[in-house]
């Protein structure tokens, strides 16, 4: 089974990834890769640099993710831009990736994809799981994660879609708004009914 994994930003995607990690299910991290794909002298890197000058970069020659991000998520032409470049890449990894985790036998993958509904991906999977919190606890978590303003914050949520769209047509939903335990408890629940019992 091929499982994306999704979820509106801060709604804790990574806090669910890190427990089918715990199980030993392998995963693959769209947001691992997409840093990976523009490291430094990267095809990636060098177009993202010249499309959005020198002015991104930190003095070790990175990528600074803040500035570029403020950049992107004010201007949505310069976000479709910044996508074209570095998503094909991240695919391309991704579906390597997932092929070799079941060439070794593996009966479930999770690819943590955060647009995955945004990019059109979720006919790729067997089944689409999205992590979800309330929308005003999603702005609180955010802005107490990034530090940013609440106009900040609303930016970047209003750059996905919403995250209320995302569970009407997820086939699993995992609710994190309450404690770790009982996320953890959701996601053992998964893993037994689709055959993959902790």
């Amino acid at each position: 089974m091929r499982l994306g994994l999704t979820g509106g930003i801060a709604c804790g995607k990574s806090t669910v990834l890190a427990m089918f990690v715990k199980w030993g299910i392998p995963t693959v991290d769209a947001d691992v890769l997409a840093r990976r794909v523009v490291e430094p002298g990267a095809p990636a890197w060098r177009e993202i640099v010249e499309r959005f000058g020198p002015d991104i970069l930190l003095p070790d020659g990175r990528i600074n993710r803040k500035r570029l991000g403020a950049l992107v998520f004010a201007d949505e032409q310069a976000r479709r831009e910044l996508n074209r470049i570095v998503h094909p890449r991240v695919r391309e990894i991704m579906w390597r990736d997932v092929e070799e985790a079941e060439r070794r036998g593996a009966k479930l993958v999770v690819c943590d994809v955060p647009l995955l509904y945004e990019s059109g991906l979720e006919d790729r999977f067997d089944a689409v799981m999205v992590v979800y919190v309330p929308p005003e606890e999603q702005l609180r978590r955010l802005m107490v994660r990034d530090s940013l303003t609440r106009e900040e914050a609303l930016a970047r949520i209003h750059a996905q879609m919403p995250i209320e769209e995302k569970r009407r047509r997820a086939d699993y939903v995992i609710d994190n708004s309450g404690s770790l335990a009982e996320t953890e408890r959701q996601v053992n629940a998964f893993l037994r009914q689709v055959g993959v019992a902790p």
